[in-house]
C-alpha cells in the first residue's frame, strides 16, 4: 500500500526548511480543494491523505461528473480511498509514501502522525532533495543540453555588487530566489539604479537563502515542459506538457495526445530537434541527480524570439524535482481520451473547487 499526499506548498516549504511549517493560506486552500488529485494515479489498494474526507469525496465525484458531462469516457477514472491524519497510525500496511514533493515539513508531519520513519527518506535524503532543488541545477543542466539552435545561461550570485556588475553588460535580467514557488521569488531588474523594493527583496533573499540566480531576459514565444520519472538511477520520459502562465504563475494545461502536442511545438522547432533535446535531458538528469533523487520531475522550457537569429529553444528554464501539473495533465489525457484522436484537445484549469476542462 502506498500513501499519496498532495502538498502543493512544497516549494515554499523547501525555502523555509522547517520541521513545523505552516503553509500560506493559498497553499492550504489549494490542498483542501484538490487533495483528491493523487487518486488519479494511485493504485486500487493505495490511500490518499486529505484534510477532509467528505470534501475530497465530494470534489472527486464532482470532477468525475464533470468529465462525463464533457462527453469523455470516464469509466477509466479510478475510485479512491481517502484518509485523514488521525487514521495514519492505524495504516500498518503502508510500505511507501509518495507526496507531491519531499521536504522536511511533510516528512515530519508523517512521522508525528504515526508513519514509520523506516519507510520514509531519511532527513539527510530530504536535504539532498532540497539541495538538488536549488535553482543552481539550471546552471548545471544548461551546458549539458546546449546544441545548435539553443540558448540560455544562468549564474549564481552571492552578493548584490557582483550581480550589479554582471547586469551592466546584460540590460534587463531575471533574478530568482534559489527556492520559491511557481511565479513567486522572481524579479525583473531593468535598470542599473535599483529601486528600494528591488534592493530590499534582493537583500532579504541573500540573507535567508544565501544567493540568487540570474539570467538574461528573453523574448518568450511559447512555454512548454518535458516530464520525466526517475527510478533506481534511471530516468524515463513521460511526455510533453503544454501550459499557460499569467505573470509567471501557472493557469492551465493542454490535454492532448503526445502526437498532437508534438505537432504544436513543431510549429517552432523540428521534430528531430525536439527528440534530441529529450535525449540530452535524460543524459543530463542521470548524470546530475539520478543517484540522489527518486520520483517524478519536470523541466520547463521555452521557445524564444532571438531577433535577427529567429526562433531558438531555451532547453532548461527550471527543473522541478517534484510532481507537476504537467504530470497531472498526462494522467488525465490517458484516462479521459475516448478515441485516441490526435485532434482531441482540451484545456485543464484549476477553478474554484476543482479541476475544470474546457474546449480549446
Amino acid at each position: 500500500m502506498t500513501l499519496h499526499i498532495f502538498n502543493p506548498e512544497h516549494d515554499i516549504a523547501l525555502a523555509a526548511n522547517l520541521e513545523n511549517f505552516t503553509s500560506p493560506h493559498a497553499g492550504r486552500q489549494l490542498r483542501y480543494e484538490l487533495g483528491y488529485l493523487p487518486a488519479l494515479w494511485a493504485s486500487a489498494d493505495d490511500v490518499v491523505l486529505v484534510d477532509d474526507v467528505h470534501e475530497a469525496e465530494k470534489n472527486f465525484q464532482m470532477f468525475r461528473t464533470y468529465v462525463k458531462r464533457m462527453g469523455l469516457r470516464n469509466n477509466n477514472l479510478p475510485s479512491a480511498h481517502f484518509v485523514t491524519k488521525r487514521e495514519l497510525a492505524s495504516l500498518t500496511e503502508v510500505c511507501r509514501a509518495e507526496p507531491w514533493g519531499w521536504d522536511l515539513a511533510v516528512r515530519t508531519m508523517l512521522v508525528k502522525n504515526g508513519i514509520s520513519g523506516t519507510i520514509l527518506p531519511s532527513i539527510s535524503d530530504v536535504e539532498n532533495v532540497r539541495q538538488l532543488s536549488h535553482r543552481r541545477i539550471t546552471a548545471q543542466m544548461l551546458p549539458l543540453m546546449q546544441t545548435e539552435g539553443t540558448l540560455g545561461e544562468a549564474h549564481e550570485f552571492f552578493d548584490s555588487e557582483s550581480l550589479r556588475s554582471w547586469q551592466q553588460s546584460r540590460g534587463t535580467v531575471v533574478v530568482k530566489a534559489p527556492w520559491s514557488s511557481s511565479g513567486r521569488g522572481v524579479r525583473f531588474f531593468k535598470d542599473i539604479a535599483w529601486n528600494v523594493n528591488q534592493e530590499g527583496w534582493l537583500n532579504n533573499v541573500l540573507k535567508h537563502q544565501g544567493s540568487v540566480m540570474a539570467e538574461p531576459y528573453y523574448n518568450k514565444v511559447k512555454d512548454f515542459a518535458m516530464e520525466f520519472e526517475c527510478r533506481a538511477g534511471k530516468v524515463s520520459y513521460c511526455g510533453l506538457s503544454l501550459f499557460d502562465t499569467s505573470n509567471g504563475a501557472y493557469t492551465g494545461n493542454i490535454l492532448a495526445t503526445e502526437k498532437a502536442k508534438e505537432q504544436m511545438i513543431c510549429r517552432y522547432v523540428a521534430e528531430a530537434y525536439l527528440h534530441e533535446i529529450k535525449e540530452k535531458a535524460i543524459i543530463a538528469l542521470e548524470q546530475l541527480l539520478a543517484t540522489d533523487y527518486e520520483g517524478p520531475l519536470g523541466i520547463d522550457m521555452m521557445i524564444v524570439n532571438d531577433g535577427e537569429d529567429g526562433l531558438k529553444l531555451h532547453p532548461c528554464v527550471e527543473v522541478n524535482l517534484r510532481r507537476t501539473m504537467g504530470h497531472v495533465a498526462l494522467c488525465l489525457s490517458e484516462l479521459c481520451n475516448p478515441d485516441h484522436d490526435d485532434e482531441w484537445v482540451r484545456v485543464m484549469r484549476n477553478q474554484g473547487t476543482g479541476l475544470k476542462l474546457r474546449l480549446l
